[in-house]
């Protein structure tokens, strides 16, 4: 952990309470998850955390982190209302979803950074996986695997599908000829990234814009 000393104490307050929910009502994934967040909070300067109530501040960083990540859906393995979410620690469902929403706005908290995605959400998210070069939407998922290297180095997305894809089929075939696959369901994106555009016949600007060539 890399909390500055000046917060322990604060984090020694918080943090007991994040777990005990996530371990009792979530899972491991969401606890790292929320933990994390908890310690970004601590490293800001100066720190919101100093403000406010200990149990305030662990709603609010819980349900910021699991409205990220499709908590109210009722298809997701865990799914909780709003008010499961505040109840246990006390407070109004309003409170805590204001709360949340300063959090979000704070660290900036989105769909689109891996960071605040569950593990076994990654994959099937296609908001981590779109990446805007020169006006064009692209999923990285289907981009040509040179590509995804340098999108990764570049840190614009968590992997390289096509080796991890390789690294679990080792005997299936190219990377290229096997993205990812999107599982179907409810998802809450935006329209507007609902669906790729056709990929272009021609990537050269696409690989001039990654310093790809």
């Amino acid at each position: 952990m890399n909390i500055p000393n000046s917060m322990r104490d604060r984090y020694e307050q918080i943090a007991p309470l994040i777990s005990d929910f996530c371990r009792q009502h979530l899972s491991d994934n969401y606890e790292t998850l929320c933990l994390r967040l908890l310690e970004k909070l601590c490293r800001k300067r100066p720190s919101p955390l100093l403000n406010g109530r200990p149990n305030t501040w662990a709603a609010g960083i819980v349900y910021a982190i699991a409205a990220n990540n499709f908590i109210f859906d009722k298809s997701q393995p865990i799914h909780r209302t709003a008010e499961e979410l505040a109840a246990p620690f006390g407070l109004a469902k309003s409170t805590v979803a204001n709360k949340a929403a300063e959090i979000t706005r704070i660290c900036g908290i989105s769909r689109f950074d891996a960071q605040w995605m569950l593990p076994e959400l990654v994959d099937s998210s296609p908001m981590v996986w779109l990446v805007e070069v020169n006006g064009y939407l692209m999923d990285m998922r289907t981009a040509p695997v040179a590509l995804q290297i340098t999108a990764y180095e570049r840190g614009f997305i968590p992997y390289v599908p096509a080796l991890r894809q390789a690294e679990r089929s080792p005997e299936a075939g190219t990377a290229d000829e096997q993205p990812a696959p999107v599982p179907e369901g409810k998802t809450d994106e935006p329209a507007a990234v609902e669906s790729a555009p056709p990929e272009p016949e021609d990537y050269s600007d696409i690989y001039r814009a990654f310093g790809a060539e």
